[in-house]
């Protein structure tokens, strides 16, 4: 993959991202992982950076399936069901995808949900604001190979969309993984382990309508998410 890290918008719009994060966890919150964002070639192209932007997810704005986040005041809700990677030992950089797959120690469902304007314009101004991340919806998790993954959304009680290879859009797990230690390591950070990664939308990102309820997520064979709206 192309090195975003390079271009002096993602370095720029870094700083403020770990300046941000740095605030937080000196108010007593607590990292729990990273987030991949703009896995799409389209998307990529637009802004120009070539590969995926990073940022991080904190213990604050995680939701456990099924609780109820309220959507009053956003802006542009929009919906992400993504694989989650949750780490079991750390990765450094320049490693490979087979040493990034040995690491995972569990796979599972999440759902991102962002607030934005869509589709961003500004990587410095996106960055700054960890890239419209607002919550994420974390469920069950088990040890299984991301090649037998399977992905349904459901909204309103009814299936919306399905898809025999969630990572067709993202990418392949493992090297998205890889990617993120270089990434990081870019940025004098690490992929610990215990991190979990959110690996990108395995469809296009749904806008969450204004009378939308309840939005599910299942990554067979592992289990599902499902977060509830007010307002």
């Amino acid at each position: 993959m192309t090195a975003p890290w390079n271009d002096a918008r993602v370095q720029r719009g870094m700083e403020k991202l770990l300046k941000l994060r740095a605030e937080r966890l000196a108010a007593g919150d607590m990292q729990i992982g990273w987030k991949i964002a703009f896995g799409g070639k389209a998307i990529q192209d637009k802004l120009g950076i070539g590969a995926p932007l990073v940022g991080y997810l904190m213990r604050s704005a995680a939701v456990a399936t099924g609780e109820a986040v309220s959507l009053g005041g956003w802006k542009k809700p929009i919906a992400e069901p993504e694989i989650a990677a949750f780490i079991g030992r750390d990765l450094p950089a320049n490693s490979d995808s087979a040493s990034a797959k040995a690491v995972v120690a569990r796979l599972g469902p999440a759902i991102e949900l962002i607030d934005s304007e869509w589709p961003p314009e500004d990587v410095e101004r996106t960055l700054s604001g960890n890239i419209s991340h607002r919550h994420v919806v974390l469920g069950p998790s088990a040890s299984v190979d991301a090649e037998v993954l399977r992905g349904r959304v459901s909204r309103r009680g009814q299936e919306f969309a399905r898809t025999d290879d969630p990572q067709a859009i993202p990418g392949n797990v493992a090297a998205l993984l890889a990617y993120v230690s270089d990434y990081l390591a870019a940025f004098g950070e690490k992929l610990r382990a215990n991190d979990v990664v959110i690996c990108g939308s395995i469809v296009t990102p749904i806008p969450v309508e204004p009378d939308e309820e309840v939005f599910g997520y299942a990554l067979d064979p592992v289990g599902e998410v499902a977060v509830r709206f007010t307002r």
